[in-house]
């Protein structure tokens, strides 16, 4: 009997439904691993991005040579990304004769996009998370009430029920909760962490968005008051 009170055994003896979930289950929480190591690099390698732009930005480099150095890389994105947006559009614009607000807000337009861009795939593979971490504690309770109440159907049908009948059979439906728990608590736990880093690095997003618009706007001004 302990060996059939093993994981293993437990499992291989569950009713189909639950083998079922508890399958389910596993691979959502693979899944979820998966994406939270994922999302672990593409949010640490957007801070660092975002830190290296700033500093070179904010060192004084001109912001010609800048944007033509980020230009002839190959898959920029982040902040290098909105600044050139931002600073294509001010090139055409003024080339244009726009009137200094035109310009100023077909920029900001154009880094609005662009950053929207940006969060939306630094966001990517979040609402998978939340809702592995809602759903997969209901998932294992089903498959907890539905083992059960398959134990005390089959409790039903003898004439004398002792613990050792009842053990594995409750033991077996609530490693179906167990589970659940197993991939909704990391999934909600990174699903917070990752949320709250997108939401610290879109303001940072704005706020260069403003300063650089900022900017953009005295070297309009200067230049159509010559």
């Amino acid at each position: 009997m302990d060996s059939d009170l093993t994981f293993i055994g437990l499992f291989l003896q569950a009713s189909f439904v639950v083998q079922l979930i508890m399958l389910l289950l596993l691979g959502v929480s693979v899944a979820s691993w998966t994406f939270i190591f994922q999302r672990t690099k593409a949010l640490s390698a957007a801070e660092k991005e975002m830190r290296q732009f700033e500093d070179k930005f904010w060192s004084g480099a001109d912001l010609n040579k800048l944007y033509q150095e980020l230009s002839a890389r190959s898959g920029i994105s982040g902040m290098s990304s909105i600044f050139c947006s931002g600073f294509k559009e001010f090139v055409r614009l003024r080339k244009g004769n726009t009137a200094v607000e035109g310009i100023v807000d077909g920029t900001y337009r154009a880094m609005r996009v662009s950053m929207s861009r940006q969060v939306e795939e630094l966001e990517n593979r979040l609402p998978f998370l939340a809702t592995a971490g809602s759903i997969s504690p209901y998932i294992g309770l089903f498959g907890t009430v539905w083992g059960i109440m398959n134990a005390f159907i089959a409790l039903g049908k003898v004439q004398q029920a002792t613990l050792a009948m009842v053990a594995p059979g409750i033991a077996e439906a609530l490693i179906a909760t167990a589970i659940g728990l197993f991939a909704a608590i990391p999934a909600v736990v990174a699903y917070n962490r990752f949320s709250y880093k997108v939401e610290k690095i879109e303001n940072s997003y704005g706020n260069f968005m403003e300063e650089f618009s900022a900017i953009l706007h005295r070297q309009a001004s200067s230049a159509q008051a010559q």
